[in-house]
């Protein structure tokens, strides 16, 4: 499952500020362990993101569109993390 695709690049390219909001909500989205199992790169769980696409769009392969990203990450930049 590709996370980020050329288009939502792009966009976050000429939006430094926007990309820096995306990189830390996709810190949080991160899956346990993420160093232990190829590829070593801390990206969520498939599951867990078919979940979210499912829950934010109503059907798990939709798109979100590069704005919807930005506006979801700072939505989820707001929300508390709990403690």
């Amino acid at each position: 499952m590709t996370f980020l695709t050329r288009r939502e690049l792009a966009y976050l390219a000429t939006r430094p500020r926007e990309a820096i909001v995306v990189a830390r909500a996709g810190w949080r989205l991160r899956r346990a362990a993420w160093w232990r199992r190829a590829p070593f790169l801390p990206l969520p769980d498939e599951r867990y993101w078919a979940f979210r696409m499912l829950t934010a769009f109503g059907s798990a392969p939709s798109r979100a569109t590069p704005a919807q990203l930005v506006d979801a990450a700072r939505w989820s930049m707001r929300q508390r993390v709990g403690k």
